[in-house]
């Protein structure tokens, strides 16, 4: 991956002893930010580590230094350096004093979008979800380069906070022929988005940090229109936004649903459940892991569906190794904590031989099932039922009516609770129990599928 970065910008503008310092770092192209506060040793963050710059401690001169030659800080506390993607941002204190300064290095990265260049071709909207600090900004400059230059599209971006494409009235060159739209007021963007589509055409809409109820509205809104987007939002992964209130529209919204008896009874549910209100805004959602690997989920309806009903999806990992090779796998999206969840919930539980809840799971699970041809001998469950289950879930699993040549039984709670003969001839022959609550058809497939996935 390419860099362009403009950090002697940034320590030209710093007081001599830390330019100075920096200039001659070895570390200097591995600098993220610049911690400067009053009282304190100036410090500086690495991607190995912090650092401290000088033994000289942070005058209100030195403060003073700096703030004079940068430009204004916005109403949230933010500057920037023209023609630069440096961020600059203040701590102040009780009578609006600045005391602390957090100078972000500001880089455009060409090659970031590598990993989901065919997602961008796709043409559906794609939502970047990842913590704070990871890159998610540098990701969609990239984007808007590659949309805008190499598949010409009409593209605007509604920079907020002047992030995406600098703290100056030209745009900085790596938004590529992407149009950016500036936003006076941070609890103004909504209406800036609304804006965009109006006014000017796009065929793709970049925004950065989506975080509040009207922006997410905002969002559908755009995405009924039939525009493209493309959106940044704090979290670690999808999980995080069925718990965050004010987002969840960005993924269809969430609400409770009161089932009949029959209902509830025929999945194995309470009566009161959640699911999805609407189509998501965002059809593609990418869990940025760390620079080099991302999880990719290609039907964001789908993965929030099973998140909901606590089953499995399928989940792409892409990563990109040392010597620039990428690679693609998948895997069961919240396997592990269906595992855990199934230890302990009232629904389904496995026991083996003592009625123990098994510890170590994943070592008994590799052990007693992967190195033998599964055979199941079901105790109090309709061997039909059971059949019914296994083809439409298209699984092939043997049923046998002969314990002695069954590894797995499954069974009622209440009737092998009972039996302890059962139990007794389990232990001998380390068979693995599983018991579920219910007859049901959800029970049932949920647990073959915690069995063969």
């Amino acid at each position: 991956m390419a860099s362009e970065e403009d950090l002697d910008k940034l320590l030209d503008h710093l007081p001599f002893f830390l330019n100075e310092h920096l200039t001659s770092h070895p570390q200097k192209e591995k600098l993220i930010e610049i911690v400067i506060d009053l009282g304190r040793r100036p410090e500086a963050r690495f991607l190995t580590g912090p650092e401290y710059l000088s033994q000289k401690i942070i005058s209100w001169q030195d403060l003073e230094f700096i703030t004079k030659r940068i430009s204004k800080f916005s109403n949230e506390n933010r500057a920037g350096i023209d023609r630069t993607l440096h961020r600059i941002s203040c701590i102040r204190n009780r009578q609006f004093l600045i005391t602390g300064l957090t100078c972000r290095v500001g880089r455009a990265i060409f090659g970031t979008i590598s990993l989901a260049r065919d997602l961008l071709e796709s043409g559906k909207s794609i939502l970047i979800l990842g913590k704070p600090g990871v890159g998610k900004t540098t990701i969609i400059r990239e984007i808007a380069r590659v949309l805008s230059d190499e598949m010409e599209k009409r593209v605007i971006i509604v920079d907020t906070s002047n992030e995406i494409a600098g703290d100056s009235d030209v745009p900085h060159p790596g938004i590529g022929r992407a149009r950016r739209m500036q936003v006076t007021q941070t609890d103004l963007q909504h209406q800036v988005m609304i804006e965009a589509v109006e006014n000017h055409m796009p065929q793709v809409i970049i925004i950065d940090e989506i975080g509040t109820e009207l922006e997410a509205l905002a969002a559908r809104t755009i995405a009924e229109k039939g525009v493209q987007l493309v959106g940044t939002t704090h979290g670690i992964c999808l999980e995080n936004l069925i718990k965050n209130p004010p987002l969840t529209d960005l993924i269809g919204g969430i609400q409770y649903v009161t089932l009949s008896d029959d209902e509830a009874k025929r999945r194995g549910t309470q009566k009161s459940i959640l699911e999805r209100k609407a189509y998501p805004a965002f059809q593609i959602a990418i869990e940025i892991n760390d620079q080099n690997s991302w999880t990719i989920h290609e039907d964001v309806q789908e993965s929030i569906d099973h998140l909901l009903r606590g089953t499995f999806a399928i989940t792409q990992i892409r990563k990109i190794s040392r010597n620039k090779i990428p690679s693609l796998k998948y895997k069961n999206l919240y396997a592990p904590t269906l595992f855990k969840s199934t230890l302990t919930q009232p629904g389904i539980e496995l026991r083996r031989n003592s009625w123990d809840i098994v510890n170590n799971e994943n070592e008994i699970y590799k052990s007693n099932l992967e190195s033998k041809n599964l055979v199941i001998y079901l105790y109090s469950l309709s061997y039909n039922l059971v059949r019914e289950v296994l083809t439409k879930l298209g699984i092939n699993l043997v049923l046998t009516r002969d314990i002695k040549k069954a590894n797995i039984i499954i069974g009622l709670k209440k009737s092998i609770q009972k039996n302890s003969k059962l139990k007794n001839l389990a232990e001998q022959r380390n068979i693995l129990i599983y018991a579920v609550n219910r007859s049901s058809t959800y029970q049932i497939a949920k647990l073959l599928q915690f069995i063969v996935f």
